[in-house]
């Protein structure tokens, strides 16, 4: 089993990026440009790596390769991405691997591009490319290529050496556990072992709700391979387990004028099996919740009306900065009321709540989040 954390050391100690191995200090999937440039990278590697595994690893400085950290990203459903935008789509995974030097809610991201044969190319336009286009990777650069030879294979052998120089050990799984125990110390922390052989560490702040009990500041680590598989410090999750899974329920609280209600966002099931091989289902369970439109109406004029004003840098009066506390979680629900240009709306305030505060900016990741799991099911 491949150690996630030293397989991301060993790929940033190969020199520079190559055309099996790619680094970004951070991708942006939610917005048109990242997006089509994180399609051409997956293209560009799949193409120049018929034989072998190739990689982007996210969280990195490029003039030093000093390790930053981005935030968790729990979008399962980006595979659903690559096949709508890409033809012979290859198989593509998204992992968060925590480094212990970094804030807790920071983490490195690795993206596994798994070898597929035949061409892959852009389905259709996006931004700048256009459907059809092939991408190879030239040193490392990702470019658009016409394709009249044969790829030769010649990374395989050392992306296997640098895989197998990233093998996991007993010692890397005792200090992973006891590590992770010290450090969530307060959250109740615990560890199971599923198949004699995974090492699952979780910890959470129990609360208890109409006899339900949920967990918030939910950490949940697969430590053989040094990946986090959940993090939240939002959300409310409730955790069920036997000898062969663990499973997770994510909920999101959404409502208008101080009456809020739980709803469930998101099933994640992690099923261990007998050959020391697992695989994690999701499944969307969202069902948004519908509002009186006169009253949407009159949510997202005011909303509108806030953004206008923080544009315009002119003050809020104290109605209008309560109601501004809400406005990520109301334009999410005029979205899912049909209001189509609430996201729009929503980018467009991006700037305004980060430098308002951490906490309201939270909240429109939080608000990004939902909706690009619902967009991508």
């Amino acid at each position: 089993m491949i150690n996630k954390r030293l397989l991301i050391k060993n790929l940033l100690a190969h020199n520079d990026e190559s055309s099996f191995y790619d680094r970004k200090r951070q991708i942006d999937i939610g917005e048109k440009e990242g997006k089509a440039k994180f399609l051409k990278h997956i293209c560009a590697l799949a193409n120049s790596n018929p034989k072998n595994n190739s990689y982007i690893v996210i969280g990195v400085e490029d003039e030093d390769n000093s390790i930053t950290g981005v935030d968790f990203f729990d979008d399962s459903k980006i595979q659903n991405l690559i096949n709508a935008y890409l033809t012979n789509p290859p198989i593509v995974q998204y992992e968060n691997i925590p480094f212990p030097h970094l804030p807790d809610d920071k983490v490195v991201g690795l993206v596994t591009i798994r070898p597929i044969e035949g061409l892959t190319s852009l389905k259709k336009n996006i931004w700048k490319y256009y459907g059809g286009s092939v991408f190879f990777r030239d040193g490392s650069i990702s470019m658009p290529k016409v394709f009249d030879v044969e790829i030769k294979d010649v990374n395989s052998n050392i992306v296997e050496a640098i895989e197998k120089h990233s093998q996991n050990n007993i010692q890397h799984t005792l200090d992973g556990v006891f590590y992770f125990l010290n450090k969530q110390k307060d959250y109740r922390p615990q560890y199971l072992v599923f198949k004699e052989y995974f090492v699952l560490c979780w910890a959470g702040q129990k609360k208890v709700y109409k006899d339900e009990v949920f967990f918030s500041r939910v950490d949940i680590e697969l430590v053989n391979e040094q990946v986090r598989l959940f993090f939240s410090t939002l959300d409310e999750v409730t955790i069920t387990y036997d000898e062969d899974a663990f499973n997770i329920v994510e909920y999101v609280s959404l409502g208008l004028q101080n009456n809020y209600k739980y709803y469930p966002l998101e099933e994640t099931r992690i099923t261990f099996n007998n050959n020391a091989t697992y695989h994690i289902v999701t499944k969307l369970l969202f069902e948004a919740p519908q509002y009186d439109k006169k009253v949407l109406h009159h949510i997202y004029n005011t909303n509108n009306a806030i953004l206008e004003k923080l544009k315009k840098q002119q003050p809020l009066n104290a109605n209008e900065e309560q109601d501004l506390k809400n406005l990520p979680a109301t334009y999410l629900i005029c979205y899912l009321n049909l209001f189509h240009d609430a996201v729009e709306k929503l980018n467009e305030a991006k700037p305004f709540l980060k430098d308002f505060s951490q906490e309201l900016y939270g909240k429109y990741k939080e608000s990004l989040r939902i909706l690009r799991k619902v967009k991508y099911s």
